[in-house]
């Protein structure tokens, strides 16, 4: 199968997945708004939802694919399946470990991760916050009445939802046997299913309890679990069966460990910089919100593109150089760059120019108030700054690790993130939670640049003529579809102040006209061609 056919398998469900995730963030925003409740949530939820992420979209994938694939051709399917065992009953112990002491020192984990939190009370039936120590001061205030401190509340919110991440590491391992053999479909679907989860409790479970903070907790648990089972049954019916072992540490688990160790920053530099973001903004009032739904919208396109590159362009890249096809993984990464900046480029452009429009269709109503959607908006367009970096480093990475490499990645991912840190601290004086998203925009695109200069010195990289040609021309029907968008926006500002129903008649016909546009565009400037889409989607052709 093509990599355009499996781009669009992964593609498709993770479409789903952002589509659904976009309901679920709408109800979340009309039920919580940007206040304490939703803060404390959010910051419940990054920790588990980060190492989802780190293992099911990079590090563990980074390290384990490449092993796998490689028993598979070398030993035989056997040899891998005894392999895959083994590392389960490793990762199984270990997180099982880590989860209950993460769980038992949770006061601590908890002030790691919003230290901001520490000033602010909440009263969860209410929703209400009320700042506890003057700001700027070490002064402390009475706490009225059925208030508890936020930081507490956040505490019981993170040891409901923690066991998510153990759920997510053994999802992940499972989710690279299937890839390894070609199906993207099973592994793809899991996280439809934490959105489906969500949204039928915020329809159903949510306006019939008290405290919906524990409520929507209890509900990513529940999610982990149900992500499990689906992948688990995926695996039997593939043919797959796991077999329970005793842990042991030997020379193929080793190696694992000792490349994915490395990978934890390498491929999760993004996540880790979303993390130290969450640290630094629990700060500001809201500003965890701000940046969450911000956040929210720019993955739409990431999760569509980037991270559907790099899933699929790791197996990819792995066989044909194990069949020492180093011409065939030279054409995949120019195809793969080619393809994602002819998506990602509009798409910024997009980000940047209509923020506003979009925050406001989406998520203004309820609890979600002007101001939110004006201090969201703003961390958007700084967010989106850094998209086309954000999927680079999924396309660029990949190239590493299927040459068994995660220590390099890993050191040009330090840099950036000390990037990130210094830049959030130095941003947020002066520009709150947007400077946070802008140091995250940059320091990505300093790892972009550092992975772009190593693979091309070594050799690993290099641009064909037809990437070289046709990327100015992306970019300039991004802009002139940029263009489109700004003056439609003024046209149809009128139609954003009016009930919702116009707001979203307003925001379809901008998005849709700028598709067209840029559509148009590509086809004029001999972007695409015919040819190309066939070909890209031909089952009988490899790539």
């Amino acid at each position: 199968m093509s990599l355009g056919k499996n781009l669009t398998t992964v593609s498709g469900f993770t479409g789903l997945s952002r589509i659904l995730g976009f309901v679920r963030d709408i109800l979340i925003a009309t039920s919580l708004g940007t206040g304490p409740v939703a803060d404390a949530f959010f910051v419940a939820f990054r920790l588990p939802n980060l190492f989802r992420r780190l293992f099911a979209e990079g590090a563990f994938n980074a390290a384990f694919v490449p092993l796998y694939a490689g028993k598979i051709e070398a030993e035989g399917p056997e040899a891998a399946q005894t392999f895959a065992e083994q590392v389960h009953a490793v990762m199984f112990t270990f997180m099982l470990v880590l989860t209950l002491a993460a769980m038992a020192a949770m006061p601590w984990v908890t002030y790691w991760l919003a230290p901001g939190f520490e000033d602010w009370a909440i009263n969860t039936v209410t929703g209400e916050g009320f700042r506890v120590r003057a700001e700027g001061s070490d002064v402390l205030l009475a706490v009225p009445e059925n208030f508890i401190p936020l930081l507490d509340y956040a505490e019981v919110l993170n040891n409901i939802a923690f066991p998510y991440l153990f759920f997510m590491v053994i999802v992940a391992l499972f989710s690279g046997m299937l890839n390894s053999f070609g199906r993207f479909a099973e592994a793809a679907a899991a996280p439809v299913l934490l959105n489906v989860f969500f949204i039928v409790s915020l329809l159903l479970i949510i306006p019939r309890v008290e405290d919906s903070g524990e409520a929507l907790a209890w509900t990513v648990t529940s999610a982990g679990f149900g992500q499990l089972l689906l992948v688990y049954l995926a695996l039997r019916k593939a043919g797959l069966h796991m077999k329970l072992r005793l842990p042991r540490l030997n020379s193929d688990v080793k190696t694992l460990m000792r490349r994915m160790v490395p990978g934890l920053f390498s491929a999760g530099a993004m996540q880790i910089n979303v993390v130290i973001g969450t640290m630094i903004s629990s700060y500001q009032e809201s500003g965890v919100s701000f940046l969450y739904f911000a956040d929210r919208v720019y993955q739409l396109p990431l999760g569509l593109i980037g991270i559907a590159f790099g899933v699929v362009l790791l197996p990819e890249l792995s066989r044909k150089l194990k069949a020492n096809d180093h011409d065939g993984a030279m054409r995949s990464m120019n195809q793969g760059m080619e393809m994602a900046l002819l998506l990602t480029l509009p798409a910024t452009i997009a980000l940047v120019v209509i923020p506003w429009p979009i925050i406001v269709t989406l998520f203004e109503h309820g609890e979600f108030t002007r101001e939110s959607t004006n201090a969201t908006a703003l961390a958007l367009m700084a967010y989106a700054a850094g998209l086309p970096a954000y999927v680079l480093v999924k396309i660029l990475q990949p190239a590493f690790y299927a040459r068994e490499d995660t220590v390099t990645p890993f050191h040009l991912a330090i840099v950036s993130i000390v990037v990130n840190i210094v830049l959030s601290l130095a941003l947020f004086q002066v520009m709150q939670h947007v400077g946070i998203a802008l140091a995250t925009a940059i320091s990505s695109w300093v790892n972009v640049l550092m992975l772009w200069i190593v693979l091309i010195r070594r050799g690993h990289l290099k641009l064909n003529a037809r990437f070289v040609s046709r990327l100015p021309k992306i970019l300039a029907a991004s802009l002139v579809m940029g263009g489109g968008l700004w003056a439609g926006m003024r046209w149809l500002n009128p139609w954003f102040e009016g009930v919702h129903y116009e707001k979203i008649v307003a925001l379809s016909a901008l998005i849709g006209g700028g598709f067209l546009l840029y559509a148009l565009l590509t086809v004029l400037f001999g972007i695409i061609r015919p040819a190309d889409i066939s070909r890209m989607f031909s089952r009988k052709k490899k790539i």
